[in-house]
């Protein structure tokens, strides 16, 4: 009886210390990504496990090097078809996924692997500005050009369609009549930063 129940307080134990693994996908510079790696740096329970990037001169995977993140890179094909997108998070144990300026469509493959466990962050107030083709700075132009009185984020689920996954959370920014889309980019990006890796595990934690 000593022995079973010292067995069982050691995997209790060892239940507890266990981290979900999340995995970045990135497309370009990457300072979400990097804000998000720093964030869980010192947390008990959730760390950034991976990044991975379609473009192999993107900044974000000199951000992972830097904080020690191990990444990869894959060509266009690969995120086609999915299957060797699927064996390396399976190999590094990815729990969840988050899209951080990932502008290549998720293959279904990966959807149906991580049904509710791949998030995105859209820099609008969606339904508004989304959509394929609709990232970064056009984005900005297009609500400047449209005369919109506020703006914001939109993190997410994703599915089979562009931005068109559940919404779990917006936060919104003025749009001034001066403003210009930088001007936009620059609130919005405040928002990114603030709100990003605390939805993310809020999430993660309402899963468990």
């Amino acid at each position: 009886m000593q022995c079973f129940a010292h067995f069982s307080l050691f995997c209790a134990s060892n239940l507890r210390v266990m981290k979900k693994n999340i995995a970045i996908f990135a497309s370009g510079s990457g300072s979400n990504a990097e804000n998000i790696i720093r964030y869980f740096q010192k947390n008990d329970s959730v760390q950034v496990s991976l990044v991975l990037s379609n473009k192999s001169d993107a900044y974000v995977l000199e951000r992972a090097h830097r904080l020690g993140v191990p990444s990869n890179v894959f060509p266009k094909e690969d995120w086609i078809a999915g299957d060797e997108i699927l064996a390396i998070l399976q190999e590094y144990r990815i729990d969840f996924v988050v899209l951080a300026g990932f502008l290549v469509r998720v293959p279904d493959l990966l959807l149906h692997a991580y049904p509710d466990k791949i998030i995105n962050i859209h820099p609008a107030l969606l339904p508004k500005f989304g959509g394929k083709g609709m990232y970064g700075d056009r984005v900005h132009e297009a609500v400047v050009a449209a005369g919109e009185k506020e703006s914001g984020i939109t993190i997410h689920y994703i599915n089979e369609h562009y931005d068109e996954g559940n919404t779990i959370f917006q936060a919104t920014c003025p749009v001034l009549s001066t403003d210009s889309p930088d001007d936009v980019a620059k609130k919005v990006h405040a928002l990114e930063y603030e709100h990003f890796p605390q939805i993310i595990e809020q999430v993660l934690n309402n899963k468990n």
